[in-house]
């Protein structure tokens, strides 16, 4: 490998793009049992799951569902890797662990640097890949927070492709200039639930004044796509294709950790769906399933959705309507509706079946965190770096500052690598409605 420390930035650990991974890691090839199966309820609905394998890219059922457990990335989209900054810096946060003055050190990976401002952009890529592959006019999802509807519609731009974004309400409203950059992208956008299709008036006819969730816009986006054909619904998190293409953020930090002499001994990341510590943790997966005291796994998640942490684990559908498949995982039920906080992209009721297999074996650690103090954790960070971390982000922060002091209590000189998921720029209002309130 030519990757080296970047002279005249201190503490960051960079890999040269020639380094740059070209095979993704399949996590349902290493976990501890077989994955359960998506199904059909019993009920007088039908065929849900042909329905999405009707409505998605073909090569997106195929790694659904493949036990592969390493997947060629195609050359054009590592070309588009490139493009965009990949790989990513590994960053020492020697300023964080004087602050805390604990003996833990503490490295975080840059996936804020891309220019969709998040990580979201490592799938994004991927999916609007395979659908120009297979003749697709555009892609349809949904999105809580915005950063996946922004990095969808960088990634359709990129390969001239349409995007239509159902977004949360309550979040698109919060937060006006991510969905100007999405629309700035070419991006068609439906504050969600709409009145542009089945799902979301069924929605608003029980409940007119009702401000979304994630839930109602995968609704939305999947009852939009059943009636468009030429175009395809891609995701953003909780499945296996997303899991897999997100790998390469874990697979990056191995070899980045490899070159600074380090062994991790704690793998802490934001959870919502699942993707963002997904892709973190994919390395060390197989290793924690053989040997689990030699590494811990760890999901931050939100007091406003804390279904790894309270959740029941079961099979549940992905949004309010039932127009899903069931999948087993953690669930606050299908009905549940969470509160209009500053997190969107982890305000989600269920999650991706392989984080909550994790979480079922005692293999994965959760914390929920209340939205005050998730900003609070944010505002340090920005006195120490002067980098605005997105709320989601901000949650993966609180926990790294909490497992430092922990590390710090008990004398113990841990590793702990955490995920920086997104920029949180264009959340600044969020920092200052909820600061200002706290004073």
């Amino acid at each position: 490998m030519t990757n080296q420390i970047l002279r005249g930035r201190k503490h960051l650990i960079a890999l040269n793009p020639n380094d740059l991974p070209t095979k993704w890691l399949n996590m349902r090839a290493v976990l501890p049992e077989k994955l359960p199966p998506v199904l059909d309820p019993d009920d007088d609905k039908h065929g849900r799951v042909e329905i999405m394998r009707r409505i998605r890219p073909q090569a997106m059922i195929q790694q659904d569902e493949t036990n592969d457990e390493w997947i060629d990335i195609p050359e054009e989209v590592l070309e588009k890797f490139v493009e965009i900054g990949r790989p990513t810096p590994l960053m020492r946060a020697v300023e964080l662990e004087r602050y805390l003055d604990t003996p833990a050190k503490i490295y975080i990976k840059r996936e804020d640097l891309l220019p969709s401002h998040s990580f979201k952009l490592n799938t994004a890529v991927a999916q609007a890949y395979y659908a120009k592959k297979e003749n697709a006019e555009g892609l349809i999802t949904e999105t809580g927070a915005g950063q996946w509807g922004v990095s969808l519609s960088y990634a359709c731009n990129m390969f001239d492709l349409k995007t239509i974004v159902f977004w949360v309400k309550v979040s698109v409203n919060q937060k006006p200039l991510r969905r100007a950059f999405s629309e700035m992208l070419g991006a068609t956008v439906y504050p969600s639930p709409s009145t542009m299709t089945k799902a979301g008036r069924e929605i608003l006819d029980k409940n007119p004044d009702h401000y979304g969730s994630l839930g109602t816009a995968i609704g939305e986006a999947i009852s939009f796509s059943m009636e468009h054909d030429s175009y395809k619904y891609a995701s953003g998190s909780n499945l296996s294709h997303v899991l897999l293409h997100q790998s390469i953020i874990g697979l990056e930090t191995k070899m980045q950790l490899e070159l600074a002499g380090e062994q991790p001994d704690i793998l802490v990341g934001c959870c919502g769906g699942g993707s963002n510590l997904g892709g973190l943790i994919a390395p060390w997966v197989r290793t924690k399933s053989e040997r689990p005291d030699t590494i811990r796994l760890f999901a931050a998640e939100s007091e406003a959705a804390p279904r790894l942490s309270r959740g029941r684990y079961m099979y549940d559908h992905s949004d309010p309507v039932g127009l899903t498949p069931q999948v087993l995982s953690y669930t606050l039920g299908m009905d549940y509706m969470p509160p209009p906080v500053h997190v969107g992209g982890l305000r989600q009721h269920n999650g991706s079946p392989i984080i909550g297999m994790l979480k079922h074996k005692d293999l994965l650690e959760s914390r929920p965190y209340t939205q005050e103090e998730i900003f609070e954790a944010g505002r340090l960070f920005i006195q120490l770096y002067r980098i605005i971390p997105a709320p989601e982000t901000c949650h993966a922060i609180k926990a790294t500052i909490d497992l430092a002091l922990e590390a710090k209590r008990n004398n113990e000189k841990k590793t702990i690598v955490m995920c920086f998921s997104g920029n949180g720029l264009l959340d600044l209002s969020g920092y200052s409605e909820i600061l200002n309130k706290s004073k």
